[in-house]
């Protein structure tokens, strides 16, 4: 391909992806393999935004965000952690896919190795490809109730060119949390070592048995190298408007300003207001969504527990099942067939970094009616797959 680097003319689209498109927009198709649900964003949300859109909230604003809407973000991390923030550190870069796109840049360069935490989304480890970095991983393992990481494993794989590690709690797709005393023990390793710790928590009120989850800003002081990445898609159905945010340094402020001109140059910002009034009455939203997705964890716990051949280690956090599939050597295969003859879209193991080919994940945010169904029919599948 000319004029391409060779390393970015041979990159694909993630498993996920790849199987979804040409499917997409298909109301046969349970789908299962994205992270969101089906309920649209609250009504109260669309109309601000709306309103915000038709008084002419259409013109550049600043590049780290509205600065009513970083003090938005500032007031809510109070109501939940007890904490306040100093605004400095907030920045609003679009996306938080875009946090971490741009926290990897400026972590990352040709020759550096990014660490990430697996088994974690799949355009994570590409956006540390783009930046040039080689990869290691360091996989979660399976106890008998939970996912769990072994800390002394992830110290051990950092080498002399480790830059950046990368870790998500609640985790897409296993739903592990990470404990404070975990979390305690890699900032203060990452401090030493001088290694940005790149924190994705937009999965942080999504949490099984609690309100939330424990977050490094209890820990992290305005100096240390960390970047807390966090966003509205998940906690607020919000998935389509684009908008994240991040804690970080105060010193990085500048960077977050010139890194954000050259992605993006910020969110919509009539998508900005609707996010603040979201933040404004951000209770009432998160628990009705949460309260879903209890019952969601439930009917899939229950439900995949009538198949001798799909294990499941229960999630503690996110809104995702992630089972292996006892007796398949291909993820990829065994989605596809059940995508083709049962119309149930999941997402394939593999794409989810090394060691999880015999897994799939499984989005339990749907409606119950819907997510019933959806599982019914995998149960079917899977009693009868053969490779």
């Amino acid at each position: 391909m000319k004029g391409v680097r060779p390393d970015i003319a041979s990159m694909q689209q993630n498993g996920i992806a790849g199987l979804a498109t040409p499917r997409l927009g298909d109301p046969s198709v349970i789908p299962l393999w994205f992270g969101e649900g089906d309920e649209v964003t609250a009504g109260f949300i669309r109309e601000a935004a709306s309103d915000a859109l038709l008084a002419g909230d259409t013109f550049y604003v600043n590049t780290r965000g509205k600065p009513e809407l970083r003090t938005s973000i500032g007031d809510y991390l109070h109501s939940v952690y007890g904490l306040r923030i100093d605004p400095k550190r907030i920045s609003v870069p679009g996306s938080a896919m875009m946090g971490v796109t741009i926290a990897v840049q400026m972590a990352l360069t040709q020759g550096d190795e990014a660490l990430l935490v697996g088994p974690y989304w799949p355009n994570i480890e590409t956006a540390c490809r783009v930046a040039g970095a080689d990869i290691a991983t360091v996989r979660q393992h399976e106890g008998a109730t939970s996912w769990g990481l072994d800390m002394e494993a992830l110290f051990a794989a950092v080498t002399p060119k480790t830059r950046l590690i990368y870790i998500n709690s609640p985790c897409n797709p296993t739903g592990w949390i990470m404990s404070r005393s975990e979390q305690s023990a890699l900032l203060e390793f990452c401090r030493e070592k001088s290694i940005l710790l790149l924190a994705d928590e937009v999965y942080h009120r999504a949490v099984l048995n609690a309100a939330v989850a424990p977050s490094f800003l209890d820990l992290a002081r305005d100096d240390d190298p960390i970047v807390i990445v966090n966003g509205f898609s998940k906690a607020w159905a919000m998935t389509g408007w684009r908008v994240g945010w991040v804690v970080a340094a105060k010193a990085m402020e500048t960077q977050w300003a010139v890194l954000s001109e050259c992605f993006n140059t910020g969110s919509a910002p009539f998508a900005q207001q609707g996010c603040i009034v979201a933040l404004e009455n951000s209770e009432t939203v998160i628990e009705a969504l949460n309260a879903k997705y209890r019952k969601g964890a439930i009917l899939v716990n229950e439900m995949l527990a009538t198949c001798s051949r799909i294990l499941l280690t229960p999630p503690e956090g996110a809104f995702y099942a992630f089972p292996k599939i006892d007796g398949i050597s291909s993820s990829r295969a065994f989605c596809q067939g059940l995508l083709d003859h049962k119309d149930v879209g999941v997402a394939p193991g593999f794409t989810f970094g090394p060691g999880n080919e015999q897994y799939i994940r499984i989005c339990f945010a749907l409606s119950h009616t819907r997510l019933q169904e959806g599982l019914e029919k995998l149960v079917l599948f899977a009693n009868s797959y053969k490779e």
